[in-house]
């Protein structure tokens, strides 16, 4: 008598499929692990350690360096130390092998300078433990770091006949800034809010600053209304107790469909209108205390309308602003170089003006907002 087959049986096939994803996981889990990394460069060390003990012409202790340079980039600070130390130890088992013909000045400097390298990695390593990443994520953290406050500052989708531009650029050339835009957009697409914000310091020192506000304010900016904002922001940057804790701000709300607008400021410059009809520039001064430092400080609103054809700008005080010259100087000389550079078209306008207008010495933004 057969035996029937049992249908709970499994099948050669489906096996070898469950062994297949064991062994890519596994292969994976060692590729990604870290002492495969270690080990690799390890191997690497004792490989040049063995050419130097032959003597093969054309490699130096020097050579051991490559590993040293290599590790201090992938391994992380936990690790790195001890790679250091493994590295150090085989050029001086290469030294202490090395016959006394072999033993020039030129061999004994390139072990020092190998030792040298060594002891600066070991101190770069003290340093990252602090943050207990290796030196190539480290720089991938800054990096997303950079792009979350780039997305921070994209503008919502506007109807054709709106058009939004906004450029930041650091003081030195820097990719961190103490100048950033959040902007929120109604669920019915007829509110727009946008608000520009200089936090105190400038380049990298505000830049970490700056990401926590950036974030922080996009979700009050979302949450509550137009007139409630810049309270809140002013209450939460006085619960952070920061030694510089305190930033200027403007916030722009609008009704995209009559081109209503109320503007308010914390301590931040005017923003300035363009109006089509009569081609002169407007200024609108709200007055308002600097964030994160008073108690209870209210925010007062300048109203005004967006006809079709208008332009407004909003600025950080780094494009209008030097030690050289007043506010009110700088605010007269962007309207200038706006009325020659924006008569021919908006799109990149913004881009045209602070090329033309800013200094180096500050952080800069400046938003444009036009009404077709």
């Amino acid at each position: 008598m057969v035996d029937a087959e049992r249908p709970d049986r499994p099948t050669s096939a489906p096996a070898r499929q469950v062994l297949a994803r064991r062994w890519n996981r596994t292969v994976r889990r060692y590729r990604e692990a870290e002492i495969t990394v270690v080990l690799l460069l390890s191997l690497l060390a004792v490989v040049l350690g063995l050419l130097l003990f032959k003597v093969v012409p054309g490699v130096t202790v020097g050579a051991l360096t490559i590993p040293l340079v290599l590790g201090s980039i992938l391994l992380g600070p936990r690790t790195l130390p001890w790679f250091v130390i493994f590295v150090l130890g085989v050029s001086m088992l290469v030294l202490a092998t090395s016959s006394s013909s072999e033993l020039d000045q030129r061999r004994i400097g390139a072990v020092v300078a190998t030792f040298i390298v060594g002891l600066i990695i070991l101190a770069a390593s003290l340093r990252r433990s602090r943050l207990g990443v290796a030196g190539a994520r480290g720089e991938s953290m800054l990096v997303d770091l950079r792009d979350r406050i780039s997305n921070q500052g994209q503008t919502p989708r506007l109807p054709p006949d709106w058009y939004v531009e906004f450029v930041m650029r650091s003081a030195g050339g820097s990719s961190f800034a103490g100048d950033f835009l959040v902007s929120s957009k109604a669920r019915d697409g007829r509110l727009l809010q946008i608000v520009v914000v200089d936090v105190s310091g400038k380049g990298e020192q505000a830049g970490t600053r700056a990401l926590l506000l950036s974030g922080a304010f996009g979700g009050l900016l979302g949450a509550l209304p137009p007139a409630g904002f810049l309270p809140a922001a002013n209450e939460y940057l006085l619960r952070q107790d920061w030694e510089e804790g305190f930033a200027t701000a403007v916030h722009l709300s609008i009704d995209l469909t009559t081109g209503r607008f109320e503007l308010r400021s914390a301590g931040h410059p005017p923003a300035v209108q363009l109006r089509s009809g009569s081609g002169r520039w407007a200024v609108h001064e709200a007055e308002g205390p600097v964030l994160g430092l008073i108690v209870d400080a209210e925010f007062a609103a300048v109203s005004d309308t967006l006809e079709r054809g208008d332009a407004l700008l909003m600025f950080t005080d780094g494009l209008v602003e030097t030690p050289e010259r007043d506010i009110s100087l700088g605010i007269d000389k962007l309207v200038g170089q706006g009325e020659r550079l924006l008569r021919g078209g908006f799109e990149q306008g913004a881009h045209r003006l602070i090329d033309r207008v800013e200094t180096m010495n500050d952080d800069r933004a400046l938003m444009l907002l036009h009404r077709r």
